[in-house]
C-alpha cells in the first residue's frame, strides 16, 4: 500500500484527485492539506487533515505527494516535495514556463524520484475511442483533428485566481494543456503551430478564448479551440481521414459527475452513455456506412499507472518528455499569438 498526501482541497484536489486516488487499489489517501474549512475531514475521515505542507511532509509514511494548488505554486511546492524525497504528481499546467519545468525534471532525476503531470483527459472515454480509431488506421490517412472545449460564462468569477493577471492564469493554461496533450498523443510533435490567444469578455484581463493550429506533414492539421462565450458549443471532436470521419457532439460526462459529488462505482468507469457516443462514417466498397463508436475511459488509469511506476513494474503514465512537450507547445503558442504568425517546432539535434 502506497500512502498518498494531497496538497490542496479546492476544485482540483477535492473533485479530480481525492476521489480517484481513493478508488485505486494499492493507494491510500493518508493526508490532506486543507488550510480552511472542514470538507476534507468529513469526506475522508481516515485521512489526517493538516494545515501546512510542512506538517504533511513530516508524515514519514507518505511516499507520494499530489500538488493540486493554484498554478503559480506548482513549481515551488513540487521542488519542496522532491527535495524532501517524495515522488510527486503535479496537476496541469506543469509550470508557468518551460525553463522551470525542465529544472524540475532535472531535480527529480538527481533525486531519483518519480515526477509526473496529471494529464487525466488522455483517459476520457471519447478520447480513448479516438486514440483507438487513429492508431488502428480505421479512418485512413488523417487530414483533420479538431477538438473544442467550449463554455458560456460571460461574467467573471469573483475572486477566481484563474481570471486574474499572473503566472499561468487564463483559459489557455487551464484548458490548453489538455487539448495539446491529446493532439501530441495522437500525432506527436508538429512541424509548426499558429495560435490566437485572446480576451472576448468585456471585463477580462487574461485570455478567455483561443485557437491553436498544429501543422503536420502530408496536410494533417490539428485544430484546438476553446471559447468561454459559446452559448451553443461546437462539436467536441471532429476527425477526417481518407477512409472516414468521426464526430462527437458532447463532452465526456465524468467531470460533471465528479463536480456534483457523484463518484462512479464498479470495475469500469465507462460513464459515457450510448446516446452520447460519437459516430464514425466510413467509405466501404463505395458505400457510406455509419457506426456508433463505443466510449470506454477511466481516469483511475492514470493513478494506477503512477502506482505501477512507483513499484517499478511500468513506466510513468506521463513521461518527462511528454510533460516537457506540452510545456513547449504552450510557450510556442504564446509566442505565435504575440507575433501573429506561425512558429516552427524546434528540431532536436
Amino acid at each position: 500500500m502506497i500512502d498518498v498526501g494531497l496538497i490542496g482541497f479546492g476544485l482540483a484536489g477535492r473533485f479530480f484527485h481525492a476521489p480517484i486516488i481513493s478508488a485505486v487499489p494499492g493507494l491510500h489517501l493518508a493526508g490532506i492539506v486543507q488550510r480552511s474549512g472542514s470538507e476534507a475531514s468529513l469526506l475522508y475521515p481516515n485521512a489526517r487533515i493538516v494545515k501546512s505542507v510542512e506538517e504533511l511532509l513530516a508524515m514519514e509514511q507518505i511516499r507520494l505527494i499530489v500538488v493540486a494548488t493554484p498554478n503559480d505554486s506548482h513549481v515551488s511546492l513540487t521542488e519542496l516535495c522532491l527535495r524532501a524525497g517524495r515522488d510527486v504528481v503535479v496537476d496541469k499546467p506543469f509550470a508557468p514556463t518551460l525553463q522551470e519545468a525542465e529544472a524540475l525534471v532535472k531535480l527529480a532525476s538527481e533525486k531519483n524520484r518519480l515526477l509526473t503531470v496529471y494529464h487525466n483527459r488522455r483517459w476520457d472515454a471519447d478520447f480513448q475511442s479516438i486514440h483507438k480509431l487513429v492508431s488502428e488506421g480505421a479512418l485512413g490517412r488523417m487530414v483533420l483533428f479538431e477538438t473544442n472545449y467550449d463554455r458560456y460564462r460571460p461574467n467573471l468569477k469573483q475572486n477566481a485566481w484563474r481570471e486574474r493577471s499572473g503566472a499561468a492564469t487564463g483559459i489557455f493554461f487551464d484548458i490548453g494543456p489538455h487539448l495539446i496533450d491529446q493532439a501530441l498523443q495522437l500525432f506527436g510533435a508538429p512541424q509548426s503551430l499558429y495560435a490566437d490567444l485572446r480576451i472576448e469578455r468585456d471585463a477580462g484581463v487574461v485570455d478567455d478564448s483561443f485557437d491553436v493550429m498544429m501543422y503536420y506533414p502530408h496536410g494533417l492539421r490539428a485544430i484546438l479551440r476553446s471559447s468561454i462565450m459559446a452559448v451553443v458549443s461546437r462539436p467536441r471532436f471532429i476527425l477526417h481521414g481518407s477512409r472516414g470521419s468521426f464526430r462527437k457532439e458532447l463532452i465526456d460526462p465524468l467531470e460533471s459527475l465528479l463536480r456534483s459529488g457523484k463518484v462512479p462505482e464498479g470495475e469500469s468507469w465507462n460513464v459515457d452513455p450510448e446516446s452520447n457516443w460519437g459516430r464514425a462514417t466510413f467509405v466501404k466498397n463505395d458505400q457510406i456506412v455509419h457506426e456508433r463508436i463505443p466510449s470506454k475511459g477511466d481516469w483511475r488509469s492514470f493513478y494506477s499507472g503512477v502506482r505501477d511506476a512507483m513499484l517499478g513494474t511500468a513506466p510513468p503514465p506521463v513521461t518527462s518528455q511528454q510533460m516537457l512537450d506540452v510545456m513547449r507547445a504552450l510557450e510556442l503558442a504564446q509566442e505565435s499569438s504575440r507575433l501573429q504568425k506561425a512558429v516552427p517546432w524546434p528540431v532536436k539535434i
